[in-house]
């Protein structure tokens, strides 16, 4: 798709969000803290390396944890870096080793030069392992993450232990500008306001241009054909509300996936690194040590459900 093409789409999908392309949220309002306490990265410290001479930035944890724990990566969606996955990071530094890269070109990461494609994205996430020394580890992803994550799965399935998809994007039927730009309208009804403090300034770092072509990316990226030459157990996760990463498409990303599983969260919708980490990590939890890649010491959850919403009271 040329440029042009590109802006024309962009304009329709602008003129639906004017004209009020939006519902209001089927759950009750959830309470946050105060944002700072909200991204505080707790043992989460900020670590440099240069990988194929660049510098990669990443969060990874100093909690004390035994030299064989598990190793967690997270891997941010589009336009974004890790920093928005604070909240969901937090959740597993007790028992895992917790790493949040920023790919190149986005966050504090330095711009590689060129824009990145999906695969191109997963290569560098299997060189910045091996500089890391991360011989395998499970990975967490979100919205254009699990895109990223399932083409390194497929092509590099010895550095995966387990995939964890939340909320993966795009549905075969929805890969267009005009329909992104109405789910992404509808799904931020469920999203808090302070959201925008943190993935405001991300998008800024990253440029318009790389934003567009990065979504132009991930519209066109079929992560369904991928799905069947990922060997890792991999569990899918889906909000509820969910308008983005839809019901049918988690199905049939399950049913292509050799060791697919389904979870659906209820009352959220899609951004839940940063909305719902409590659940979310339950549930990955849960399914990483039936996988043999263990989880720690929490009470095991149930795969597909929690059993209430989960809210924070404002201190």
């Amino acid at each position: 798709m040329n440029r042009r093409r590109f802006l024309r789409l962009a304009g329709i999908g602008a003129a639906a969000l004017v004209a009020g392309c939006t519902r209001e949220p089927e759950d009750p309002e959830v309470r946050y803290p105060p944002l700072s306490e909200w991204m505080d990265p707790a043992t989460l410290r900020p670590a440099a390396i240069e990988v194929n001479g660049l510098r990669i930035h990443a969060l990874v944890s100093t909690e004390t944890v035994p030299p064989d724990a598990p190793a967690v990566v997270l891997v941010h969606g589009s336009g974004l870096s890790g920093r928005y996955m604070v909240p969901t990071a937090r959740e597993f530094t007790p028992d895992f080793r917790v790493y949040v890269p920023d790919i190149p070109g986005y966050g504090d990461s330095e711009d590689p030069g060129r824009i990145l494609d999906v695969p191109q994205m997963a290569d560098w996430l299997a060189a910045w392992m091996s500089v890391m020394g991360l011989e395998r580890a499970s990975f967490l992803g979100n919205s254009f993450g699990c895109q990223v994550i399932a083409d390194l799965a497929a092509r590099h399935p010895r550095l995966v232990e387990t995939a964890l998809l939340q909320g993966p994007t795009t549905p075969p039927g929805e890969r267009s500008a005009f329909w992104q730009f109405v789910r992404w309208r509808q799904n931020q009804a469920y999203n808090p306001g302070f959201i925008e403090h943190v993935t405001d300034e991300e998008y800024r770092k990253a440029g318009v241009w790389r934003l567009l072509r990065s979504f132009m990316f991930q519209i066109t990226d079929r992560i369904e054909d991928k799905a069947p030459a990922i060997e890792a157990p991999t569990l899918v996760i889906r909000g509820e509300h969910d308008p983005i990463a839809t019901q049918e498409f988690c199905e049939l990303l399950v049913r292509r996936l050799p060791r697919g599983e389904l979870s659906v969260i209820p009352d959220v919708a899609h951004t839940l690194v940063f909305t719902a980490p409590g659940p979310l990590a339950e549930v990955c939890r849960d399914f990483m040590r039936r996988a043999g890649a263990g989880g720690g010491t929490s009470a095991p959850g149930q795969t597909g459900a929690t059993t209430e919403p989960w809210t924070r009271e404002p201190t």
